[in-house]
């Protein structure tokens, strides 16, 4: 945690936020949060099997001059992987090659991961510092998910500082088109399994015998 902040969530929690959680009625229940500690700062068990059912993340920066700028970046399940419990790290493949966030990062180290899950109506915000490392070809390796058609360019390492899950209000809900495909698939394997029972009943002897009397 950066020793300027008292507690974790003054990663976000600045001065001017907190006057304001008081003029607006907030801060109280915030205080009450930051005398437990604030957020956590590892990574739980929990929290990282979330991280790598991902297949789509947000990355944040911002330049020496605080200019934010986001940056999707997506992968199969696993892509964003949890190294130990402060650090996630991910291959950021070849794309346009515009590389804004990797010289905000040379700029300026903060950086911040939002992840959201519309299945399951969840959003996780991750505050920390962030780089990118080049021709590390071992690391690219141990974290390049297999069998992925992309060409790797470099390896983002990102340090946690704090992170914090949101509650699901005003998440719509929404599905992943391969979880549509598998259910559609499912019903319809299963309607053809009962049409062949339907079949077979009304084939039987027995059913005839009655059907004829």
């Amino acid at each position: 945690m950066d020793t300027m902040h008292q507690v974790s969530s003054d990663v976000a929690f600045t001065p001017s936020v907190k006057a304001i959680q008081e003029r607006k009625g907030s801060r109280r229940s915030y205080s009450r949060m930051e005398e437990r500690g604030g957020w956590a700062t590892a990574i739980t068990p929990d929290l990282k099997e979330f991280i790598e059912k991902q297949i789509s993340v947000f990355l944040a920066t911002a330049n020496a001059e605080g200019q934010p700028y986001v940056q999707h970046r997506g992968g199969p399940p696993g892509f964003l992987r949890v190294i130990n419990e402060n650090t996630l790290g991910f291959v950021d493949f070849v794309g346009n090659r515009q590389f804004i966030s990797q010289g905000n990062l040379v700029e300026n180290d903060k950086a911040h991961l939002f992840l959201i899950d519309y299945g399951s109506r969840s959003r996780v915000k991750i505050w920390g510092t962030a780089s990118f490392v080049e021709s590390d070809h071992e690391l690219v390796d141990q974290l390049m998910p297999k069998d992925y058609a992309a060409r790797p360019e470099q390896v983002l390492l990102f340090n946690v500082s704090a992170w914090d899950a949101n509650c699901p209000q005003h998440i719509p809900l929404r599905f992943e088109a391969a979880e549509v495909l598998k259910a559609i698939e499912t019903r319809d394997s299963r309607i053809k399994e009962l049409e062949a029972e339907i079949a077979a009943l009304k084939a039987a002897p027995n059913n005839l015998d009655r059907n004829t009397k």
